[in-house]
């Protein structure tokens, strides 16, 4: 490679570097504004707050908001699995005695 200072040929590797870092970065946010959306969907947030990504400490703040505030979802049923302790009615126990004749 030829290392004289041919301001074109600078220009072009310029031109290479700045065009992967934006690829780079644009992949980056990319990875981090999609689940932050459907992580602020699934909350019960809107959707766009997964913007506030793109700004300096933005991240930081909504993980806060989304830490410390109420998430307005409705439980998971609980029908699959036993409550413990038992709840009303309970269910039968066998005699503790032997009957008396």
């Amino acid at each position: 490679m030829n290392m004289n200072n041919d301001p074109a040929q600078v220009m072009h590797i310029l031109a290479i570097v700045f065009l992967f870092y934006g690829f780079i970065i644009l992949i980056a946010l990319t990875a981090i504004i999609i689940p932050s959306w459907f992580i602020c969907k699934k909350a019960g947030f809107s959707p766009w707050l997964a913007f506030l990504n793109l700004i300096p400490m933005g991240g930081l703040v909504l993980l806060y908001v989304l830490a410390f505030s109420d998430w307005k979802v409705v439980p998971a049923p609980q029908n699959y699995w036993p409550q413990y302790p038992p709840q009303p009615p309970y269910p039968p126990t066998p005699p503790q005695v032997p009957p008396q004749a």
